[in-house]
């Protein structure tokens, strides 16, 4: 045995030194990369709706903005310029649509454009130009290669991607030209006479038209093409356009090609309905894959071939439900075969709601696409390309619900695992992808807002460290505003470096200049006008991180003051109120009265109006702002508008929640509504109730005068609100400046459940969802009110229950551990719905308004037993 020991401990050694050779091996490879080593960098922004985007070799980078621009970014200096302007058609979805570069584009210098000209032909047209020196766009140039009819009478779905694959075919994807409008958000198929623009049969499912396709093309040098083998119909063939390699398309926006196995993926976005009907299936959204050509079943099947049946748009007659076996179209406006090739599945799809297939999609609106499939080994290597963990993945991405995905395949290219792509880095609508020559990802993000020039809409890059980390600028000022000489102090104490002990420096700039090399920095701006300050922080090895903040000097905003009398807090009965209102300008030397708005208005509180406090942040949580705005039209119209249009009362509720509930069209123009069949009724009242007051008629009334606090019932639930707001006149080099606030009075009774901060409670829901009550207080618990009036009051009375005695409960005014103002035993009721009204005397004389906190304890810390409350109500 002991011979065997020196053999032992030399196979121990080389077994051991294999597994870690393996393990480091392993895991720089296989494991999810630390999210702090990526950084997104914004090379521009301010965009107008930005397209689609392709990236030099020499970093470069050209992108298209829908409304005709043609734009360059040069990161020699960091700037980016319009190198060309088209003349284009705009309306609906059309305009500038997509964007490739030649295969030889470093020796040619192609580039192909998908544009749809504005001129009497209604048409959208792929074109071929010179750019010289990677630096302009010569439109004299253009020879066009391929043109698409299309109907412009109504809207929707252009699509117009656009990319070459490593055999140098071209693809370009064209939308189906189909308005949904008038079809609830289920398949556009009508038949009518004059109704072609709201039939996809005469589009995606037709065999002799281009609209609805993904086409494959391969470009020559004289400016024509030719047709490779494989397309869906061979040149020369009746049955359809030998340009179609796949047909059965609704919008088939973005697209990208595996460069290894040349696997084509798209994201097609589907119909509008958010729930099954008798015509057929919920609208879905796809993300389609296929190697070889092939319908992929719109406007006939969605999804995983769910089938459409038979509509007489006529007589609202259904029949049966199509075949994906053997799909004809006999529609009246199909110039192609009757008979077409068999329907293929999708590959994912999801509608609106939650995916019970593929739950990683999440739920909200719906605009599918695909980006690129990512291989380590085809980029340089550089400090900063994507790690090898990628290496294979299929990036797909989501343009409503702001995500990313990371797809890993298996060997049968099946889906194997979906992880989230930097999932705490927020996206705002991206709208292509694009890898450089270096392995990092570009992105366009087209801003929040349909149909604007968006400051969140930007071109940005993904970069990774793989050694040393970009630092992070974060900028701070103490004003933004003010009247010159105008003195800020700006800091980056905020600034962070994800890499240990590395030491960071910072320079500061006004525009181009720089003033400052220090953590801190103080400039005094001596002259009116709009400045951007940036710092930039700068690690020990050099990467540096930039950030940038407004500063307005030569105008201050507004003051306002309002001399009121009284609880500011709660209205007790019918009261009357005297105020007079204040305002002062540094630059205005008059206040313009006609700029001056004085709202005051009562609103009841109703339990079946929803929390309208609530409804803005549920409207952002749930991407209604990526259609509507507030008070401007949209992709939808503003909610201001909607306001303007429908009364304030339950018919009205219930037809508005109904309408976000299924989406559809029909009432505000040309553009259907995305449904959200999942939020919970009390949600969609709250949202409902939100953009219905901004509908409410408030008449402006005078600077002096009384209050009057006499439209409430008796124990009715409302609230009083003064709201004041004025406006300067700003000065000719810098903007107006608006100031506005707001007083409110609302009833003394105050709901538990609805504190505004609490510790180690919880809400309890019995009978109904619209009854709640706080219970589990128990010691070291409270609850916090902000901002609470205690003048004139006296007393507060609570309904409480307990299971158990020993319970104190205080009322302390400012923090958890302050001042006590009073004080109640709370008695043992054995159960905890047996509820009792106490009464406690307030002991509290000074003004002004304070943060209020209840808070429990009891002498035995870990007591089993505990307390509930259900409300307060403050007395004077």
């Amino acid at each position: 045995m002991k011979k065997l020991l020196p053999y032992l401990s030399f196979f121990t050694v080389i077994l051991t030194s294999a597994f870690l050779f393996f393990y480091k091996k392993t895991t720089k490879e296989n494991w999810l990369p630390d999210e702090s080593r990526f950084s997104k960098i914004v090379l521009a922004d301010s965009l107008s709706e930005p397209m689609e985007l392709a990236v030099m070799r020499s970093g470069k980078v050209i992108f298209l903005e829908r409304k005709g621009k043609v734009k360059l970014y040069d990161p020699q200096i960091d700037k980016v310029k319009t190198i060309a302007e088209f003349n284009v058609f705009s309306r609906f979805n059309d305009g500038m649509l997509g964007i490739a570069l030649d295969p030889q584009f470093d020796r040619n210098g192609w580039v192909y454009i998908y544009y749809s000209p504005n001129d009497t032909i209604p048409r959208n047209r792929l074109s071929r130009f010179l750019m010289v020196e990677q630096d302009s766009l010569l439109l004299s140039s253009e020879k066009v290669i391929l043109e698409v009819p299309v109907q412009r009478q109504s809207c929707c779905h252009a699509a117009g991607s656009l990319a070459f694959d490593k055999n140098g075919l071209l693809y370009l994807s064209t939308g189906d030209n189909t308005s949904s409008f008038e079809s609830d958000g289920y398949s556009p198929t009508d038949e009518r006479p004059n109704r072609s623009p709201f039939d996809a049969q005469g589009s995606s499912a037709n065999t002799n038209d281009l609209r609805g396709k993904i086409l494959r093309i391969r470009p020559m040098p004289d400016g024509t093409y030719t047709i490779p083998a494989g397309n869906l119909f061979p040149k020369g063939s009746k049955k359809g356009r030998p340009e179609i390699y796949v047909m059965g398309c609704r919008n088939p926006f973005r697209f990208s090609i595996d460069s290894k196995n040349g696997f084509l993926y798209w994201g097609d976005i589907g119909p509008d309905s958010g729930k099954d009907g008798l015509q057929g299936p919920q609208g879905y959204d796809e993300v389609n894959r296929t190697d070889k050509a092939g319908f992929f079943g719109w406007p006939y099947f969605v999804g995983d071939n769910k089938a459409y049946k038979k509509y007489n748009f006529e007589n609202q007659q259904i029949g049966e439900s199509y075949n994906p076996f053997r799909p004809v179209n006999y529609s009246p406006n199909n110039t192609g075969d009757t008979l077409l090739p068999p329907a293929q599945p999708a590959w994912i799809w999801y509608p609106y709601g939650e995916s019970k297939e593929f739950p990683f999609v999440g739920k909200g609106g719906r605009n599918a696409m695909a980006g690129v499939v990512y291989y380590a080994d085809e980029y340089e290597d550089s400090p900063r390309k994507l790690p090898k963990y990628y290496d294979g993945k299929v990036f797909i991405y989501e343009w409503m619900r702001d995500w990313i995905i990371a797809l890993t395949l298996d060997e049968k290219k099946q889906i194997k695992k979906a992880e989230p792509f930097l999932p705490t880095i927020k996206f705002d609508h991206v709208i292509d992808m694009a890898m450089g020559k270096d392995g990092t990802m570009y992105l366009l993000e087209y801003g929040q807002t349909w149909y604007s020039n968006n400051p969140d809409a930007r071109l940005v890059r993904i970069e990774y460290a793989h050694g040393n980390r970009s630092p992070v600028a974060r900028v701070e000022a103490d004003k933004t505003v003010g009247n010159v000489p105008l003195t800020v102090q700006f800091s980056g104490r905020n600034s962070v470096d994800y890499d240990k002990d590395d030491a960071l420096t910072y320079e500061w700039f006004v525009g181009e200049q720089s003033f400052a090399q220090s953590e801190k920095a103080t400039y005094t701006f001596k002259e009116e006008g709009i400045y951007q300050v940036k710092l930039k922080v700068t690690d020990k090895e050099g990467k540096s991180h930039k950030q940038s903040i407004e500063i307005v000097a030569g105008n201050s905003p507004p003051q306002i003051s309002v001399n009121l009398q009284g609880n500011q807090s709660f209205y007790f009965g019918k009261e009357e109120i005297p105020y007079q209102v204040q305002v002062t300008d540094k630059e205005d030397k008059e206040i313009q009265l006609e700029n001056l708005k004085i709202n005051f208005d009562y609103q009841a509180i109703n339990a079946l109006q929803g929390n309208a406090k609530d409804g803005l942040s549920l409207i952002e949580k749930n991407t209604c702002k990526s259609c509507h705005a507030i008070d401007k039209k949209s992709v939808g119209p503003a909610f201001a508008e909607v306001a303007k249009r429908y009364a304030h009362d339950e018919k009205t509720m219930q037809m508005l929640i109904n309408k976000i509930r299924k989406g559809g069209n029909g009432n505000w123009g040309e553009q259907n509504m995305s449904a959200f069949p999942d939020l919970p009724e009390n949600e969609l009242r709250a949202i409902v109730s939100y953009i219905l007051d901004l509908g409410r008629k408030q008449e402006n009334i005078p600077k002096e005068g009384t209050l009057k606090l006499n439209q409430h019932q008796i124990n009715e639930k409302g609230k009083y609100t003064l709201s004041i707001t004025y406006t300067d006149k700003g000065t000719a080099k810098t903007k107006k400046l608006t100031s506005q606030k707001t007083w409110t009075w609302q009833a003394p009774k105050l709901e538990a459940e609805l504190y505004d901060q609490a510790n180690k409670v919880q809400k309890q829901n019995v009978h109904a969802p619209s009854y709640q009550f706080v219970h589990q207080l128990k010691d070291g618990s409270w609850i916090m009110f902000k901002n609470i009036d205690l003048q004139g009051v006296k007393k507060v009375t609570l309904r409480m229950a307990s299971t158990g005695e020993g319970y104190t409960m205080q009322i302390r005014v400012g923090k958890p551990n302050g001042q006590i103002i009073g004080e109640l035993k709370v008695p043992n009721k054995e159960k905890r719905d047996n509820w009792e009204e106490f009464t406690v005397p307030i002991t509290y004389t000074s003004r002004g308004k304070q943060d209020l906190y209840l808070t429990f304890s009891h002498a035995e810390k870990e007591a089993k037993h505990y307390c509930s409350m259900d409300w307060i109500e403050f007395s004077n």
